[in-house]
Order: structure tokens, then sequence, then C-alpha cells
């Protein structure tokens, strides 16, 4: 094989590569373009409900620990907040309300990540986070943490979908069975969903899923769909969440990239993934355009 011939390979190769990371990531470290643009609300019409917003999220936010059958991100929430993440997925437990996957602790709590997003939309100010909060043990949320919720202007805790203008530099809690501040919430995802026994199949329901969203997406309830999925009997480990993403996350852009070329308005509602790459999530805000 010849010098340029060489050269040719290698570099459709590193081109390859570059378009896997983009889609899937499991790198901890965040490097951003120079011309990223991790303020992406800053241009779209205030007087939008979120509810039209198609918003990229991330599945078990904060599963960062306890080996490939519980962790299903590699950036931290500071990283993944500038990647262009809104809507994050927050599991808690006990009445330190422990970050935890299963019985799995997260080594943070649930105070520890309303400062970090706090911070975040502090210097983001056109920004919104959207927060499912997730309680893992028996018993009510606690009283004296929702009664601060609902005191702090910094979170909007109303059951009405809220427009965009209202909740710039805020956290909008979405309603999940045992916590019941914020807005109202449609999963596509029935019980069980999340179990791939069959990527193919895993694929089909993530499909009927989307299509599903495209109309609740225009009343009065935020709509989630999720990509994320792990394997079936539990403890696979050719289908722990990161071997599904890294199958999943490429079919799921070219599936929404041949979306986006038909020139239509969609709105998916908010689309949860497990170890997503920058070139996912901007392919899902771009339907915002």
């Amino acid at each position: 094989m010849g010098a340029p011939m060489k050269t040719l390979c290698i570099f459709v190769l590193l081109l390859h590569k570059s378009a896997q990371q983009h889609v899937f990531n499991d790198q901890e470290t965040l490097s951003l373009p120079t011309n990223y643009k991790t303020d992406w609300m800053e241009t779209l019409d205030g007087n939008m409900f979120i509810s039209n917003i198609t918003i990229p999220g991330t599945h078990d936010t904060m599963a960062l620990h306890g080996g490939a059958a519980a962790e299903c991100q590699s950036w931290s929430l500071e990283n993944q907040l500038l990647a262009g993440i809104r809507y994050l997925d927050l599991r808690v437990s006990g009445n330190n309300l422990k970050v935890v996957h299963g019985v799995i602790s997260q080594h943070t709590t649930f105070a520890d990540v309303l400062n970090i997003v706090k911070g975040f939309l502090s210097q983001h100010k056109s920004e919104t986070v959207l927060l499912r909060v997730k309680l893992e043990s028996k018993g009510p949320f606690p009283d004296d943490v929702a009664n601060q919720l609902k005191n702090d202007p910094g979170c909007w805790v109303n059951n009405e979908i809220p427009q965009l203008e209202d909740v710039r530099g805020k956290i909008v809690f979405v309603q999940k069975k045992n916590f019941k501040l914020g807005v109202p919430l449609l999963e596509t995802d029935k019980k069980g969903d999340y179990k791939v026994g069959n990527v193919e199949k895993k694929k089909a329901k993530i499909i009927e899923h989307l299509k599903q969203a495209l109309e609740p997406c225009e009343v009065k309830a935020v709509v989630l769909n999720y990509s994320s999925g792990t394997g079936w009997p539990l403890g696979r480990l050719d289908r722990t969440p990161k071997n599904v993403a890294k199958k999943i996350n490429p079919w799921l852009y070219s599936h929404l990239e041949g979306a986006s070329k038909e020139n239509i308005k969609l709105c998916f509602g908010v689309i949860a993934m497990d170890f997503p790459g920058l070139d996912l999530i901007q392919l899902i805000i771009s339907f915002n355009k």
C-alpha cells in the first residue's frame, strides 16, 4: 500500500473514531469545541412552554460509580450541564437524601446536586434545568426539604407548565410518584421497557415512544422518552448500560438525523440517554430551530 493510500485510510479511521466519540462518550474529561454553544436556550422564544421544547437529558444522571452494571454516565454533573444537558434524573434515599442508583451510593446528596445546578444557572441565566426526583426509600419526601423548595425563588414547584421566560435561571421540578412538587410528567416508557433482551427490539420501542411523544408535546405536560436500557437478565456484561448505549447512541443519532432532514416542526419532549456524546446532544437541541 502506497503512502497516500495509507494516509487516506488513517484519516478515514480517525473520522470514524471521532464520530463514535461524539455520539457516545465514556470519558470523564469534557473537551468542548471552541464554537460549542452551551447556552443553547438563549436563542429560544421566551413565550414557548417548556413542554414544547425538545430537551436532551440523562437517565440516572448521577450514576457514576458502582461498576459496569451500575454506571450510566461518565461526565460529572457540571460537565453534563456544560455539554447542554437540561433534564436531570435523580434517585435519592433516606432522610439525608443521599443520591443512589439502586442500593449503590453515588457519594453525593440532593443538596449537593441543587448547589451545583444553581451555581451553573447563576452563570448561564438564559437556561433552565428540569429535575426529576425519585425517592427510593420508604415513606414520603421530607416535609422540611419540600417546604424549603416551595419557598426557594430559584425553583419552580408549581404544577402548571411555565413559559421559558418565567423559568430562565431556575430549576423546574418534575413530579414523580412520592415527589409531588413540580410540573406533570408523561412517560412514554412502559413498565419493563428498560430491559434489553434484544437491541433491535429496543430500537423499535424507542421509535414507537418518539412517535407517541409528538402529539403530547402539544398539551401541558412534559413528555419523557428514554433511550437508555440494560441487559436482561441483570448482570449480563454484554448488555450493561454502557454496552447498550454503544449500540443505541449511534443508531439514535442516525434515526434523529433522518427525522431532522424532513424539515417538519417536530417536538419529542425530553430524550433521556446514557453516555451521550456532544453531536447527539446538539442534534436533539437542533429540533428547536
